[in-house]
């Protein structure tokens, strides 16, 4: 029996379904665990596959692989070096388990399956698991280590039952991704595990991007009494060894280590880049093309692409009107200067008259989509000329109104501000030309002029035309939105809590439900919040249930 211990904590990226890859990456920071003379190597949840692998898991062939590299990764540890917990998916009686497998000397030593499968939100896990037994404790060198995979710590009993068991220790794997006010949920839990059950745990999460998700990592050691002894960074790849002494009260890690993690709006805008990045470049684009019109959206789009890929990879496009004002033309040119990246102006004048011609019964809200989508025509082909990635600028609360143009600004690859109201544009763009993110590409100073954020917003497809026009101030409206999507409430739950007049709110609801088959085609775009659209947000094309009050009969 061992009265002191070593564990390396490997706070890894992972790419889906790149076997070799990610088992490469294991046993490179397996090679640096060992010349710091660690005992024990943790990574994080299904490090070997990437999280969340969704159907992947359904294929045979796949999962097939997957086994072949954990045999491997376990005879890996043959050589010399620490002992592994290695993340992987196990079949077992034809059913798939999320599974974490301690090997050491070219050996299993131990296995545990996840328990508590999560199926809310972005979590799918059902689908593909099968939930696995109530864990025990696996014995390693005279220690009972107690593994509870991501959502067993989240519920008490995965927990309660170890530590009924004898365990000593709790070494937590994650695959938690980002969403606001995610890491005051952790610490919430963690510390209602540790001052329940009296031991120490270790929360070990992903860095990366994967798809619609960015996980922040924020890996955290925290004491039987609530304390946090470490914290890890935030959205970087990282490696901490941490010493522990048996005491009588039981392991203490005797390591000490603190950062600062961003605060709101640092963290969303970090949440952008990580995302944006991985995105872009997991799936081979050489870069990003987009609209860049001289309005907040699309600066602070630019802003995001260029701090994630750098300004040689960012190529902004002015699609001028007739409509389009004088101020927006030099904005976007400011906006391109400031940022670095490359700037053209291409008229879309002879194309909205070709069709002026050709459709001249076209008037209105139908004449001024045509703007909209001619300027996607045009990005749409630039981008397949080039092979940069359409980015497109819409945010939060023009998708939730249908405040957008299908087939028009709504086209594209990718989505940054897909996740964010208008009012959280506001402040992250305020926040960008005070500061720059840690590992940022952009520029030091402001990356839009101060006229970008202080104008009204404008779509610009009509003379003298403001957003305001069609909706209440995004202050007002992102409220509403908040409640109707955000918590789930009625109409009349939403008025009380914001003070708004009932009408607009049920208005406001009437617009969203209606604008539901425009998002079913949105691109994907990054979470940031508790229900963003698509699988946090599932609902009905056709749908007749509205929370509205229904009108008084006439008497």
């Amino acid at each position: 029996m061992t009265d002191r211990l070593k564990i390396a904590l490997a706070q890894m990226n992972q790419r889906v379904g790149d076997l070799e890859g990610n088992a490469k990456a294991m046993l490179e920071v397996r090679r640096k665990a060992t010349a710091a003379g660690a005992d024990l190597l943790l990574c994080p949840e299904l490090q070997l596959v990437g999280y969340p692998p969704e159907d992947l898991v359904l294929k045979p062939e796949f999962v097939r692989r997957v086994h072949e590299c954990t045999d491997q990764l376990v005879d890996a540890t043959a050589e010399p070096g620490p002992a592994m917990l290695i993340g992987t998916i196990v079949n077992e009686g034809g059913q798939n388990f999320n599974a974490m497998i301690l090997a050491e000397g070219g050996r299993e030593l131990g296995r545990t399956y996840k328990h508590e499968l999560p199926n809310y939100g972005t979590f799918d896990e059902k689908r593909v698991f099968t939930p696995g037994p109530l864990p025990r404790p696996i014995e390693w060198r005279g220690i009972k280590l107690g593994v509870p995979v991501c959502e067993d710590m989240w519920l008490e009993p995965v927990c309660a039952h170890l530590a009924e068991l004898g365990t000593e220790l709790f070494l937590v794997p994650h695959g938690s991704p980002y969403e606001l006010d995610k890491n005051i949920t952790r610490e919430h839990l963690a510390r209602a595990r540790t001052t329940s059950t009296g031991l120490p745990l270790i929360f070990l999460n992903r860095v990366g991007g994967q798809d619609e998700l960015a996980f922040d990592g924020s890996s955290f050691i925290m004491h039987p009494d609530g304390e946090l002894v470490v914290q890890m960074c935030d959205w970087d790849e990282d490696f901490l060894l941490t010493e522990w002494a048996r005491t009588a009260d039981g392991w203490r890690c005797e390591t000490r280590c603190s950062h600062e993690l961003d605060a709101f709006p640092g963290d969303v805008y970090r949440a952008m880049i990580v995302a944006l990045r991985d995105y872009v470049g997991r799936n081979g684009f050489p870069g990003v093309i987009l609209g860049l019109s001289g309005g907040i959206d699309s600066a602070l789009s630019a802003a995001v692409a260029v701090d994630a890929l750098g300004p040689g990879k960012v190529w902004g496009v002015m699609l001028p009107s007739k409509y389009t004002s004088q101020e927006s033309l030099e904005d976007a040119r400011e906006c391109a200067r400031l940022l670095g990246c490359r700037h053209d102006v291409i008229s879309i004048a002879p194309g909205v008259d070709a069709l002026s011609e050709m459709l001249p019964q076209l008037t209105g809200l139908a004449a001024e989509n045509v703007q909209a989508r001619l300027r996607m025509v045009t990005l749409m082909a630039l981008s397949n000329a080039g092979g940069q990635m359409l980015l497109t600028t819409g945010n939060k609360s023009e998708m939730s109104v249908g405040y957008a143009t299908l087939y028009g600004d709504m086209a594209g690859g990718y989505s940054v501000l897909k996740d964010a109201y208008k009012t959280t544009v506001f402040a992250l763009s305020r926040w960008r030309n005070e500061n720059k993110p840690q590992r940022g590409l952009g520029p030091d100073g402001p990356v839009m002029p101060a006229r970008v954020i202080s104008k009204p917003p404008s779509a610009e497809l009509r003379p003298d035309q403001k957003d305001e026009d069609s909706l209440p101030p995004y202050s007002v409206l992102d409220r509403i939105l908040e409640g109707l999507v955000d918590k789930e409430m009625s109409v009349n739950e939403v008025a009380n809590a914001t003070g708004a007049d009932v009408t607009l709110v049920a208005d406001i609801e009437t617009k969203l439900l209606r604008a539901e088959y425009k998002r079913r085609q949105a691109p994907p775009g990054v979470k940031i919040g508790t229900r963003n659209f698509g699988r946090d947000r599932r609902y009905p094309i056709s749908n007749f249930f509205h929370t509205a009050p229904k009108p008084e009969a006439a008497e």
